[in-house]
Formats: C-alpha cells, sequence, structure tokens
C-alpha cells in the first residue's frame, strides 16, 4: 500500500528497527508461542523479520509490493522465504504455519473488508492450535500526520474480537498500551 516519503524514511531507519527490536515486538509477543513455522503477513522493510528471523526456525514473509519483496529477498532471503503475496490472497496452503503474525501494517490496508480477508487467510493458514498475533498503532495526532497522503485505516479495538471471531478465531484477546496507545491483538485456531 503507498506510503509517503517521510513514511517510507520512518519505516526504513534504524530507529524504527531499534523501536521495533525493543519495544513492539516484546509487547506484541508477550507469552505467544511462535512455534517452527511461522508466517509474517507484511513486514515492509524488513524490521520485524530482522528480530523474528533470530527466534523461529522457519521464517515466511509474505510483502505486497514488488520491490519491497525484492529488497527482502536480496537482504533475508538466505534466512527467510519471502513471498511477493498479499496478506489477503496467500499462495501457500492449509494449515502451513504454528503462527501468524502482522505488526503495524493493518493500518495500511485500506478497507475493513481487505483486513478481514487477511484475517481469514491467517485462519486459513494456521494449524489448529495456532496463533494469530499482532500489533498496530491507534489514531493520534502525529500518527494522522504521519499519513497525510497515505494510508490510515485503523482497527477499532472495541470491535475487532468480533471481526476475529467471524474469521474463525476463538480465545480473542485485545487490549492497548497505557503509554503508547498502540494496540495488541491474539487469537487461537481452535
Amino acid at each position: 500500500m503507498p506510503m509517503n516519503r517521510a513514511h517510507r524514511r520512518l519505516c526504513s531507519s534504524e530507529v524504527w528497527a531499534q523501536t521495533t527490536k525493543d519495544r513492539i515486538l516484546p509487547w506484541a509477543l508477550k507469552q505467544v508461542d511462535l512455534g517452527e513455522d511461522v508466517l509474517e503477513i507484511g513486514p515492509g522493510y524488513g524490521a520485524n523479520l530482522r528480530v523474528l528471523v533470530e527466534q523461529v526456525p522457519r521464517l515466511t514473509a509474505a510483502e505486497i509490493d514488488a520491490d519491497t519483496a525484492r529488497l527482502l529477498t536480496e537482504r533475508w532471503g538466505d534466512r527467510a522465504r519471502i513471498l511477493h503475496a498479499d496478506g489477503a490472497q496467500l499462495p501457500v496452503e492449509d494449515e502451513a504455519f504454528d503462527s501468524v503474525v502482522c505488526f503495524t501494517m493493518l493500518h495500511h490496508v485500506p478497507t475493513a473488508a481487505h483486513q478481514d480477508r487477511i484475517f481469514a487467510e491467517a485462519f486459513r493458514v494456521l494449524r489448529p492450535g495456532g496463533t494469530f498475533a499482532g500489533s498496530d498503532s491507534q489514531p493520534s495526532f502525529g500518527f494522522r500526520l504521519l499519513h497525510l497522503r497515505d494510508t490510515m485505516n485503523t482497527l477499532d479495538p472495541a470491535s475487532l474480537p468480533a471481526r476475529l471471531e467471524r474469521a474463525g478465531f476463538g480465545e480473542v484477546a485485545v487490549d492497548v498500551h497505557q503509554k503508547s496507545g498502540s494496540l495488541r491483538f491474539r487469537a487461537r485456531r481452535p
């Protein structure tokens, strides 16, 4: 999904990579067992991927932007399988992964219906008992400024549990970080 220049610069920066490593992933994945086979939907420039590749035996990442997928393949292709694919239409078999994760990317998906297709696809590719987990930002003045001329379709913490349940998930949990205002979610495929 298109991002403005300032947003691209931030998301590809070392500062963002360090924020991801030190704050976002530890909070989003607290007490989440990722298992052996993990899929990350929407890795962007790879800030999350570079952490996950050190934590799990097998990592696959699905990136919608062709140029970004190519960059990820050049940088991480020897340690992770990179797919040029929409998270709502994954070229992988059913029940292929122990966990599916996505971080700070769902707000780039232009419609709730497309987000719901991503949730359904995450459910499809998870093994029974597998976990779908992630995080995303919530609206604020600075966040809105960063998204000028950019896609910004944030998740509503109040309606997200029902949306995940409609996709088939159980044991859904959604909460908001007290300081940052970020949202995290976890859901399990029965």
